[in-house]
């Protein structure tokens, strides 16, 4: 089989590099190593920056996402048993977010695909990237028990990090670089009402805590909650009960004045660790990375999502452009251009979960320097001004 982008991963960032090429009169084959249950039902991010929200809407997949997202105009920050609101409008002209988690994402794109698209291959498990560094390289996968040759003029590898497009760059000529942080998020589900109409970012002694949500599932009429604790990296999910972790919550978001949390039913714990860590570069030859099998930021920042659709964007944007004019520029900056973006996200997430997370080894002079921080924020214009548009996001070039 031959096509002119062989796409690696059908996370959100592989399908919308598909749906753009798709519009863009581009033939791509879709390669996804997991059946189609799995990659729509797999929780992972739930907050949309502008750009990709509007990303989405161009692409023709922003209608059940208009309809259902939930939108944010600001963040709450709970410290020393107060609250401070940041209002993103007014402090980034105009931008917000957008709630609406990336497995709807992904069903959205996925029904496009194949209502519109081409090939969409689920079950087929990308073995290797050959010739990544000629005009003709081509990607070796397994589907349905034979062994295929998917032949092609570019490669994107949406793979994530456990995929195997990054192995196809020569490592004398890759780098990498990697924070692991000292702590762990629990989140859970739970069929509870939010609690807060935004999110709540808490620093409290005990750790850091997230107050967030979900759009109403299919048939329900309320939002469900979506909840954080910070823990030790070892911990296993099973170990907090129930009401250990309403309790625990309970405590880490307390305000003076406020009330207990709306509690109910936990349907879903998970552990998910805290590494920051980049490739570089982005690009070898012909194989472009994007997403998850680039870079991978720690989740207070909400960037991981937000940074895939970014990089798909901008790789499209030059293959149409290369097509269209022959000028092969935007094909030649794109690593230059996605790191730019990314750096600067792993900067923001970086100061928000070492400002936000209880360090393990902190001294009490650590914690009173991150407790100034979070004054300076709720004082000043310009520091509250930053957050914002850090939250809310780069808009893409």
């Amino acid at each position: 089989m031959r096509t002119t982008v062989a796409i690696i991963g059908a996370g959100p960032a592989g399908l919308l590099l598909a749906r753009l090429l798709d519009e863009a009169g581009i033939d791509s084959v879709v390669l996804e190593s997991r059946d189609r249950a799995h990659v729509e039902q797999r929780q992972r991010a739930g907050i949309l920056e502008q750009s990709t929200a509007d990303a989405l809407r161009a692409a023709g997949a922003g209608a059940r996402m208009d309809r259902e997202g939930l939108p944010h105009t600001g963040i709450e920050l709970r410290f020393d048993r107060r609250g401070h609101r940041v209002d993103f409008p007014s402090r980034t002209g105009g931008r917000s977010v957008l709630v609406y988690a990336q497995t709807e994402v992904c069903k959205d794109l996925i029904a496009l695909r194949f209502r519109t698209g081409g090939p969409l291959l689920f079950g087929a498990r990308a073995l290797a990237v050959e010739d990544a560094d000629t005009d003709r390289p081509r990607v070796r996968y397994r589907h349905g028990g034979r062994e295929e040759v998917l032949e092609c003029s570019y490669v994107a590898g949406c793979d994530g990090y456990w995929g195997i497009s990054r192995a196809a760059v020569p490592p004398a000529l890759a780098r990498t670089y990697e924070r692991t942080w000292p702590y762990a998020w629990l989140g859970i589900l739970a069929d509870a009402p939010p609690s807060h109409h935004e999110l709540v970012y808490a620093r409290h002694d005990r750790g850091f805590a997230l107050l967030s949500m979900r759009p109403p599932a299919e048939g329900a009429d309320a939002p469900v909650s979506r909840l954080y604790l910070q823990v030790p990296p070892s911990t296993e999910a099973a170990s907090w009960s129930d009401t250990e972790i309403w309790d625990e919550l309970d405590r880490r978001v307390e305000t003076d004045g406020g009330r207990p949390l709306e509690r109910g039913a936990i349907t879903a714990k998970a552990v998910t660790p805290m590494r920051s860590w980049v490739h570089e570069p982005m690009r070898h030859g012909r194989l472009f990375l994007a997403g998850d099998a680039a870079h991978i930021v720690p989740p207070t920042g909400a960037k991981g999502l937000n940074l895939a659709v970014g990089d798909v964007v901008t790789l499209a944007r030059a293959l149409v452009t290369h097509r269209d004019t022959g000028d092969p520029a935007g094909i030649d900056a794109y690593s230059a251009d996605c790191l730019r973006r990314v750096w600067g996200a792993e900067h923001f997430s970086y100061a928000m979960t070492d400002l936000l997370h209880r360090h393990p080894d902190a001294t009490p002079f650590d914690d009173r320097l991150r407790r100034a921080r979070l004054d300076r924020i709720a004082t000043c214009a310009a520091a509250e001004t930053d957050l914002a548009e850090g939250y809310t996001g780069v808009p893409f070039p």
